[in-house]
Parts: structure tokens; C-alpha cells; sequence
């Protein structure tokens, strides 16, 4: 999928792999990583790629839904919050590799429901993480 126009350009590097670090171009993002132990690694004190995906992509998506809702004119509540579980394992069809799924918990206390249902509906047609995504992870998205 191409973009008509790029509007902003994110620049990060990482160094190391899972045991190393990432800092962005403009120095607001530094981070050690660290390799969980259940991938082999000695765990530790820094995050890694899928906790990184995981809040990416919950910002991304409420930002989608700020965005369908102003155009719908319809009113979202300050509370949203999606906490994003982002496993990784080997991948069922591709032998030796491995593949992410994503499962959204998805809270707008105070909203009508089939009004919310429709609004995430959307929301996940227009957020760039899950057009990125589509066809080639698993999502599920809960409305809690």
C-alpha cells in the first residue's frame, strides 16, 4: 500500500538486536532492549519490539478513533484506553519463521455500545497500523 503523500517520517535506530538499543533521530526516544526470557533471552530491564508494536499501535488506534469521531461528529469520551496483547511465535504456514498476532481490549467508558461497535468498526479501516497489518496479522478487536 503507497501513501499519496508523506506527512511526517518517524527516523529510529536500533543497535544490538533485542539485546541493544533504539533511540530516535530527534532523541526523544532512547530505550534499552532486552530479550525475554521466553524467547531465550536474559529478560532485564528494557523493553522490546512487541511492547513497542503493542503501545504503538493502541495510540495509533485511538488516535483513528479521535479522528472518525470529529469527522462523525460524534462525541468520544476522554477515557479510551486499548491495552494491546502482541504475541509472537513460529509461524503456522511458513516453516522456521516467526509472526505476531494482536488482540486490542478496547474501553470507552460511557458510550453507547453499537455506537462504539461502529466507531471501532471504522477507526480500524482508517489506522495505519491495522491497514499496515491487514491480511498479514491477526487482530482482534474487544469492545470492555
Amino acid at each position: 500500500m503507497a501513501i499519496e503523500k508523506a506527512l511526517y517520517t518517524a527516523t529510529a535506530t536500533a543497535t544490538g538486536g533485542r539485546a541493544g538499543t533504539a533511540k530516535s533521530s530527534d532523541g526523544a526516544l532512547d530505550v534499552t532492549l532486552s530479550t525475554p526470557a521466553q524467547l531465550g533471552g536474559a529478560g532485564g530491564p528494557g523493553t522490546n519490539p512487541e511492547q513497542l508494536f503493542a503501545a504503538g499501535y493502541s495510540a495509533c488506534f485511538i488516535g483513528a478513533m479521535k479522528a472518525v469521531s470529529a469527522r462523525q461528529k460524534i462525541a468520544l469520551p476522554a477515557e479510551v484506553s486499548i491495552t494491546s496483547d502482541v504475541a509472537i511465535g513460529p509461524h503456522a504456514d511458513k516453516p522456521g519463521a516467526f509472526g505476531i498476532q494482536v488482540d486490542m481490549k478496547i474501553s470507552v467508558p460511557g458510550m453507547d455500545r453499537a455506537q462504539l461497535e461502529a466507531l471501532v468498526a471504522t477507526a480500524h479501516e482508517v489506522c495505519p497500523y491495522s491497514n499496515a497489518t491487514r491480511g498479514n496479522v491477526d487482530v482482534t478487536l474487544t469492545i470492555v
